[in-house]
């Protein structure tokens, strides 16, 4: 079965492989279970903007940072599905929803549910992201027909202090417990270029590798520089091939995931793109913006795939449930 019992020693030997090797085994393994050519989309859209009472010390969001980014109520459900409407027609296959909140409140569940259930209607996947959220939210996502809920543990446990104090790692991990026990699939990955030890990045690799079940998808995102935030001050670029490594143990280590190249696009070469997907990130977010920065415009998106003989992919080719079930061989050990 596909492991779960990684240890950080063993994804350190894997990181440490040399560069053709290790881009040798990813790309096997991730041959194993995806098809190499195919690309899922997926298109973000803030439905809350601005005024998170999290002090999380790279997001422009929060209400303790002085950023510019003015806070804004929910929008309209007739807003949120015309939105969709638009990202569908720019070939997004799932709609990913996110709310600048702690959590959602009870009083919201309401409008929020009506916008799963208006986004299922078009024939797109849906994806919220709205904070922690309690028993009984999960219940009334999962009725609604929910997909995915993302929940991103951001760094390694051991960084996660000088990232967050208004809330810890546990209170990620318990979130994403709940929405695994609640039958809604998970999506959980992290942010590269904080300041964080390289041991950091893999530590956060194996935390999200040795979760009872794998998320069904993993966004790796890298930092953007956002004014007025404490990572500023400590904030490193990220080597092009130390991003490569990543993507690449991401995949041996979660074989059957869905490893989204997310934030940090921009400022990615083609060729870098193109050496993240051959060691198995098979999505991005397509669409001009991702919540507050920027991203690659649909156009170039497309061009660039079709540079690489590459498809965009239904939502049907990625059976989260179907792919975590998947037997994987030995060549995943180090």
């Amino acid at each position: 079965m596909i492991r779960t019992d990684w240890t950080l020693n063993e994804a350190l030997t894997l990181h440490a492989l040399p560069f053709p090797e290790l881009t040798y085994r990813a790309q096997t393994i991730h041959r194993e279970h995806f098809n190499p050519t195919a690309i899922e989309t997926a298109s973000l859209l803030s439905i809350k903007t601005g005024g998170c009472p999290e002090d999380c010390g790279y997001c422009s969001q929060s209400a303790h940072h002085k950023t510019g980014v003015k806070a804004t109520k929910l929008m309209d459900v007739e807003e949120v599905l015309e939105a969709a409407g638009r990202a569908k027609a720019v070939g997004a296959n799932r709609f990913c929803m996110g709310a600048a909140w702690r959590s959602p409140k009870d009083r919201d569940m309401d409008k929020l549910c009506e916008m799963v259930r208006g986004v299922s209607k078009l024939g797109l996947e849906t994806c919220m992201t709205l904070g922690m959220l309690t028993p009984e939210q999960v219940i009334r996502f999962k009725e609604a027909g929910l997909n995915f809920y993302n929940h991103n543990i951001d760094t390694s446990p051991g960084y996660y202090p000088q990232i967050a104090a208004t809330r810890t790692m546990e209170d990620r991990l318990e979130t994403v417990e709940l929405v695994r026990q609640g039958g809604i699939n998970v999506c959980c990955g992290g942010i590269l270029g904080m300041g964080e030890a390289e041991r950091d990045r893999i530590s956060m690799l194996v935390t999200l590798a040795t979760l009872p079940a794998h998320p069904g998808s993993a966004p790796i995102n890298l930092w953007n520089k956002v004014e007025g935030v404490p990572v500023q001050s400590r904030a490193e670029p990220v080597d092009p091939f130390a991003l490569v490594r990543m993507v690449a143990l991401a995949r041996i280590m979660m074989p059957a995931t869905v490893v989204r190249l997310s934030a940090g696009r921009m400022g990615m070469s083609d060729e870098l793109q193109a050496l993240c997907f051959l060691v198995g990130a098979n999505s991005i977010f397509v669409g001009d913006q991702l919540l507050t920065t920027e991203n690659p415009s649909p156009g170039s998106d497309a061009e660039l795939l079709n540079r690489l003989g590459m498809h965009v992919a239904p939502a049907t080719a990625f059976p989260a449930e179907a792919a975590l079930s998947r037997r994987i061989d030995a060549r995943t050990t180090a």
